[in-house]
């Protein structure tokens, strides 16, 4: 039982330790390339941060502990909204952009619904997570879409604070920070399975369900790297990474996350009744 809590322990630490890394390096890169902040939090990232829930979502269902993915995910979710946004308000009121009303906001509840429509057999298909998969890469082509309408004000601030322009910086620094990129993938996803692990053998020792280990113990660990990103970016007046990072999370491990973790059992993914 005790070396069950320390693996849990263990993952939490691997995972913010690799998140960390990626969202520097993600963000290094996505800077390299003029992309506002708003997007750099939507995209770059909330993938980043999401990346543990996928880690997690993935080893859960190979593991045939679908209640522990999907758990994991509302968990998560519920955190994201409720106390990270709501402490980062707290620090600083938050101002929303007019996108964030009319696009990303609308599409983050769209997909809460759509995802409580699939899962209300219990059962997530593939066809299902196929289905969420699309919903995330036309979310994600909207987005840079968008982008591209602030290309010239992003260029001017890249150069203001970096003294060149993008195409200016060097091939060997962009390749650094892609290294860093998978590095970071590579330590969440030891770290992940440590946690999964350690929460599995935790909630079958203490017959507590998984849903409810997922929902709690999981979430809060894999919430770890959106709730340091997000104090760091309210505490540095980056308040369009930290809303986007957030928005952008809870969007992706909906659409993205879930969908791909149901894309990998051949069943699908399933749940019992507690969720």
């Amino acid at each position: 039982m005790l070396s069950a809590l320390l693996w849990c322990i263990a993952g939490i630490v691997v995972l913010v330790a690799g998140a960390e890394v990626v969202v520097r390096a993600g963000a290094r890169v996505a800077a390299d390339l003029g992309i506002p902040p708003l997007i750099v939090g939507l995209t770059i990232v909330a993938i980043g941060t999401s990346a543990p829930e996928l880690a997690v979502g993935i080893e859960a269902a190979l593991q045939g502990s679908g209640a522990l993915a999907v758990g994991n995910i509302a968990g998560t979710n519920t955190l994201n909204l409720l106390l990270i946004l709501g402490l980062s308000a707290l620090i600083d009121p938050l101002a929303l952009r007019l996108q964030t009303l009319r696009l990303d906001l609308p599409v983050m509840v769209a997909s809460a619904f759509g995802l409580l429509a699939m899962a209300w057999d219990g059962v997530l298909t593939r066809t299902e997570g196929a289905a969420m998969v699309a919903g995330a890469i036309v979310y994600t082509a909207v987005i840079v879409r968008l982008s591209q309408r602030e290309s010239l004000r992003v260029k001017a601030e890249y150069i203001e604070e970096f003294g060149v322009s993008p195409r200016e910086r060097s091939r060997v620094e962009t390749i650094v920070n892609l290294a860093g990129l998978m590095l970071g993938i590579t330590i969440i996803i030891i770290g992940a399975e440590w946690l999964v692990d350690g929460g599995v053998t935790l909630a079958r020792g203490l017959q507590i369900s998984e849903a409810l280990i997922g929902l709690t113990v999981v979430a809060i660990g894999t919430s770890m790297p959106e709730l340091v990103t997000t104090i760091v970016g309210t505490i540095r007046k980056e308040r369009d990474v930290a809303v986007g990072n957030l928005l952008g999370s809870s969007i992706y491990n909906i659409l993205a996350i879930l969908g791909i973790t149901c894309l990998v059992p051949a069943g699908g993914v399933s749940f019992g009744p507690e969720l």
